[in-house]
């Protein structure tokens, strides 16, 4: 089990049983509190419950696949290259709808303007706090937004 938060909209936390792992995504940092700091860019990671992989895009931006507990969590905000390179992502932090169309994630986090994201995708969204993932099961069967707050 594990829980995502964004407490800003470049920035996705995702907390499991022993970290809290923090993706600024608009800067390429990842901060987990590790004693040799930040990492910054592209790159393949275990922190903790965590496997990261840190993707360079063509423009040199970082999109990264976390995987947890069998749950691959993509986190890209609003970048659209190198997407293939992500692979499949049972949930997608993003604001980007090309993205999820082309990941086709289970359940999509929002990362920027979610009422054009909901319109064009003709999906609802909800607020939370924090999504709490217990397993891949338990992700909804149908496509669902999720803006957290």
């Amino acid at each position: 089990m594990f829980e995502i938060e964004s407490k800003k909209q470049d920035e996705i936390t995702i907390i499991t049983k022993s970290r809290a792992i923090t993706f600024n995504v608009a800067d390429a940092v990842i901060d987990a509190g590790l004693e040799i700091g930040k990492i910054t860019g592209p790159g393949e990671f275990e922190i903790g419950e965590a496997t990261i992989r840190g993707i360079a895009t063509e423009s040199g931006k970082t999109i990264y696949d976390v995987e947890v507990g069998g749950v691959h969590v993509g986190i890209v905000d609003g970048i659209e290259e190198g997407l293939d390179d992500l692979g499949v992502s049972d949930i997608l932090c993003t604001s980007s709808v090309r993205a999820i169309r082309e990941i086709e994630p289970k359940l999509i986090v929002s990362m920027g303007n979610v009422d054009g994201m909901v319109s064009e995708l003709k999906l609802t969204a909800r607020m939370d706090k924090k999504l709490k993932v217990k397993s891949l099961d338990s992700l909804p069967a149908t496509k669902e937004v999720v803006v957290l707050n």
